[in-house]
Order: structure tokens, then C-alpha cells, then sequence
């Protein structure tokens, strides 16, 4: 059997489900480059990789994805390395508000209230403005971090991922961001054209679950991981919720 090199780059992989998707794409075989904003924590998580796990084939990079300064050479440190890039899971995120984890189990009330069926959509909604605290500073590192710092290090890599046979982008995102959850209507016009959406446009417009979830880490992780080994032939652009195809 012909062995077949594979170097990923997975963003905020120091713990929760980043974390366990270095650790399974690691146990297939693969290179994996784990970045994250905190050195310490960045370190210890690849000290646990190789102490509880025996994996020996997870690098750490420090990356802080407000500040692209540092995506020159990490794009270099990749191409010197590895020589191309196989795999980009931009896992990376914040909440854009602050909260406990009793808001945050509000939290995901709500959205379990967001996704029931229709027939249940009546019921009384938990009221997310008494568990979260929202300012503009929190808001515009959320942007900043999901949107410009996503697309910042996507563009950074999009060279190395070239030079793969089989390139693949996994892009991690929140439920609560759906188009169908968007409540301003000229914002949701402008978002559902995918084909014409600018830049410009969405300018104009423009540990965070406490250990609980919808799924456990590893079901989530495994979710991901399996999106970035699908083979050649399988979905691309597309949407995918607990695994199945859905409308964004």
C-alpha cells in the first residue's frame, strides 16, 4: 500500500472540539498543525498529545487570528516543512458576549427553541438579554476573529493548498448563525445571494460552551474530520448540520 502524506491546519485546536479534531485527524495518519492565540495553553496541549496520546505528528504554531501579522510565516514555516497543505479547518471563534454557564445552558435553550419544528415555534423563548452581556468592543472581536480573521488566514493558505493533489476547507460555525435566524430583512436579501455578495456588503452590515453542547466533543469533532478526509468526488460548498446537508 502506497503511503500518501497529508498536512492539516486546524485553528483553535488548544482544547474543546479543535482539540479533538487534531487528535482524530492525528490517528489517521496525518500532519497537523494546531495554532492558537495562547502559547501556554497552545503548548500544553501539545505536551498532552504527546504524553496521553503517544502522537508525535501534531506541531504547535501560535496564531492570533485579529492579528494576520504573523500568517506570512506561518505560511512559510508550512511551505518549508511540509511542503503544501492538504487540510484547512478554521475552527477558530469567540461568543461575541459574556456569560456563565448557567447563561450559557439559557443559551443553548434557546436554540434548541430556534431548530424545533414549526408546531413548536409558539412556546415562550428564553430572553438571552438577561444571561449575556453584549458591547460594541466583545462585537467587533467576534467580527474580526470569525469573519476577517477566517478569511484572513484562508487567503494566507490558499497557495500551499494548491499544491495539494486533494485540497479541502472546513469551515466551523454556529447554528445561531443561520440566514434563517437573521431578523433584519435587508440584511437577509443581501446574505442570501451568494453568487453576488460582496465584501462590501457584509461590511456594511457588520471555554465558550462550559464543557456542554448539543453533541459531545467527539461526536462533533468526528463530524468535521470526516468533511475534511471525504474523498475527491464528494460534497463541496455546501452546508452541514449534525452531519447532513442542510440549507445555511
Amino acid at each position: 500500500m502506497t503511503y500518501i502524506f497529508r498536512c492539516a491546519v486546524v485553528t483553535g485546536g488548544n482544547k474543546g472540539i479543535g482539540f479533538e479534531i487534531c487528535r482524530q485527524l492525528a490517528s489517521s495518519g496525518i500532519s497537523v498543525v494546531l495554532t492558537a492565540r495562547d502559547v501556554t495553553k497552545g503548548l500544553e496541549a501539545l505536551e498532552k498529545f504527546k504524553t496521553s496520546f503517544g502522537l508525535s505528528n501534531v506541531v504547535f504554531y501560535q496564531l492570533d487570528l485579529t492579528n494576520p501579522i504573523s500568517l506570512p510565516s506561518l505560511a512559510e514555516s508550512i511551505r518549508s516543512h511540509f511542503g503544501k497543505l492538504d487540510i484547512l479547518v478554521n475552527n477558530a471563534g469567540v461568543l461575541g458576549a459574556i456569560t456563565d454557564e448557567a447563561g450559557f445552558m439559557v443559551m443553548l435553550q434557546a436554540l434548541e427553541a430556534m431548530v424545533a419544528p414549526e408546531e413548536d415555534q409558539n412556546k415562550e423563548k428564553p430572553n438571552l438579554k438577561q444571561v449575556i452581556t453584549e458591547t460594541y468592543e466583545l462585537a467587533e472581536e467576534c467580527v474580526q476573529t470569525n469573519y476577517f480573521g477566517v478569511k484572513s488566514v484562508t487567503k494566507a493558505l490558499i497557495p500551499l493548498l494548491q499544491l495539494s493533489n486533494s485540497p479541502r476547507i472546513v469551515n466551523v460555525t454556529s447554528t445561531m448563525g443561520m440566514l434563517k435566524f437573521v431578523s433584519n430583512a435587508n440584511a437577509l436579501e443581501i446574505l442570501s445571494d451568494g453568487d453576488g455578495l460582496k465584501e462590501e456588503s457584509v461590511d456594511e452590515m457588520t471555554n465558550i460552551c462550559f464543557n456542554s453542547g448539543v453533541s459531545t466533543t467527539a461526536e462533533a469533532a468526528e463530524r468535521i474530520v470526516n468533511l475534511a478526509l471525504v474523498p475527491d468526488d464528494g460534497p463541496t460548498g455546501l452546508y452541514f448540520s449534525n452531519g447532513e446537508v442542510t440549507p445555511f
